[in-house]
């Protein structure tokens, strides 16, 4: 269960969250520049709120009254950034093993079931330049996905591909949830995909929770 109860100064507003998040779909939607990103980088350690507190299964993220701040490094957060950070240089092999450090039995059963799942067992020799915007996502979330962790935060994964390869995504998005079986939280501006994707919604407006509701599915 992911906790999220902060307060953090913006220059436009003050962004207050207070949710709760357990093994399902959490959708953050609003308009562009209302917090949806920062409420993302705070859980995953790359901003520190001003004040409140972060949990991850009773371990504390961030505490202001504690003065806790854990390292981005050592959250166990996976993130897909909205440009997927891939590196361009390197194979899509290359750049779903970036960052595993113990290429033991385990990583390896974890790294065949990616390719399976995603689809993209065929790709792995390629450069980033010989891949669609879709293979890109797919090639990004299972990155994301070989660090094994405790949450995955996606910020506005889907938005550049076209409708027919966004549909197949997020079908492939909540089958891969379902799968992992950890809090997935999604950062969107569509209402469809949102309601699509989403098992909890919190509508926001500049920083605060307009509204939390539960989709019926």
């Amino acid at each position: 269960m992911l906790k999220v109860a902060i307060k953090k100064v913006l220059p436009d507003f003050e962004l207050t969250m207070n949710f709760e998040v357990d093994n399902s779909i959490m959708v953050l939607f609003g308009p562009s520049g209302c917090g949806k990103t920062t409420t993302l980088r705070c859980i995953a350690g790359l901003e520190k709120p001003n004040a409140g507190i972060i949990t991850l299964n009773n371990q504390i993220f961030f505490s202001a009254e504690s003065k806790v701040f854990i390292p981005p490094r050592e959250r166990g957060v996976g993130y897909m950034f909205q440009d997927y950070a891939l590196f361009p240089h390197m194979s899509v092999e290359s750049n779903i093993l970036y960052g595993v450090k113990n290429k033991g039995d385990q990583w390896q059963e974890l790294y065949q079931e990616l390719l399976h799942l995603l689809k993209i067992r065929p790709l792995i020799h390629r450069g980033m330049k010989q891949l669609s915007g879709g293979e890109k996502q797919r090639v990004a979330l299972a990155r994301a996905l070989m660090a094994n962790p405790n949450i995955l935060l996606l910020d506005e994964p889907l938005s550049a591909l076209d409708s027919e390869t966004r549909l197949e995504l997020q079908e492939e998005l909540i089958n891969m949830q379902k799968i992992w079986k950890i809090p997935f939280i999604m950062v969107t501006h569509d209402r469809g995909e949102a309601e699509k994707i989403g098992d909890q919604i919190i509508f926001m407006s500049r920083g605060q929770e307009i509204e939390n509701k539960r989709i019926s599915k």
